[in-house]
């Protein structure tokens, strides 16, 4: 049995610059999907997976993300005060107890891996897990419960595999398979952003990793990768090389990438329309929307 996965890392240092000017003064981390904010998707997947201290990568003007956890005693009132039991409990969901969330600040932004070596010292000997707040993954049972059930009967490190068009492989990781074992893959190799028409294969690696303190050492003595970053898949690559398991798992589930401002509206939209108090009213509305624009044809 492998010791249980009970940390996790958010790296949520980016500046979100492709959702700008609103991310000039919003971390992109709290802006919201229907009516809670990213980075709460990504603490209650965490949650349902068992992870009991979260660990946040940050950067200058990141304030608004850190207080949206802490405690709001005069609004918790206001709220008891009016009978507001409903939304009361929304808000005591959010909050998290003290000592069970870190802060830690990335000074230069250096890559995916530079941020999940800055956690370190908070993770020490211990497996851990590394949550991507940009992509959001529904599904019935969690993307990282799923991963952390798994990795209880395989050990080494795992990362989230998903299935994309070749053409658009060279923006992910890619999985060099060695095994595929349908839910589960053992991998050879991997590449960040492979040249179109050099992947190696159409499995890529999606935000939610489970991996060994062995990776830190590795991150620790590596250069820059793609992009002139420091890459998270070139130590788990490393890994690979030292002759360490490493998987891939195919998760059950639908993925968003609110990286993206479609991807943001495409799971705004989805998330919506499996709320019962905005279904019908919202999927009136795209009704008649795909009806005036037919019209206008």
């Amino acid at each position: 049995m492998q010791r249980k996965v009970t940390k996790a890392i958010f790296p949520v240092a980016g500046l979100g610059t492709r959702f700008l000017p609103a991310t000039k003064s919003v971390p992109k981390e709290i802006m919201t999907l229907v009516d809670r904010p990213l980075i709460q998707y990504a603490i209650d997947e965490a949650r349902e997976a068992g992870i009991k201290e979260f660990i946040f990568v940050t950067s200058r003007g990141k304030g608004a993300l850190e207080d949206y956890f802490d405690c709001a005693p005069q609004l918790e009132q206001t709220l008891r005060e009016k009978g507001k039991t409903e939304l009361l409990e929304a808000v005591e969901a959010t909050n998290m107890e003290s000592g069970a969330i870190a802060y830690i600040r990335q000074h230069k932004a250096m890559g995916l891996g530079h941020a999940v070596a800055c956690a370190s010292r908070l993770v020490a000997d211990e497996p851990f897990a590394v949550i991507l707040p940009d992509d959001v993954i529904a599904g019935e049972t969690s993307c990282l419960k799923q991963m952390v059930d798994a990795y209880q009967e395989t050990g080494g490190c795992m990362v989230a595999a998903m299935e994309v068009p070749p053409s658009k492989a060279s923006s992910y990781g890619v999985l060099d398979v060695k095994e595929d074992m349908g839910a589960m893959v053992s991998v050879k190799g991997m590449v960040e952003k492979p040249a179109p028409g050099t992947e190696p294969s159409n499995l890529a690696v999606i935000g939610r990793y489970i991996l060994t303190p062995d990776i830190f050492t590795n991150l620790k003595g590596q250069g820059e990768g793609a992009g002139g970053e420091i890459q998270l898949t070139d130590a788990i690559a490393t890994e690979i090389a030292k002759g360490q398991n490493v998987f891939g798992y195919r998760f059950q589930g639908r993925r968003y990438d609110c990286g993206s401002k479609a991807g943001f509206l495409q799971a705004t939209v989805a998330f919506a329309l499996e709320r019962d108090d905005l279904r019908d009213e919202l999927s009136q509305y795209l009704e008649e929307l795909v009806v005036a624009r037919r019209a206008a044809e």
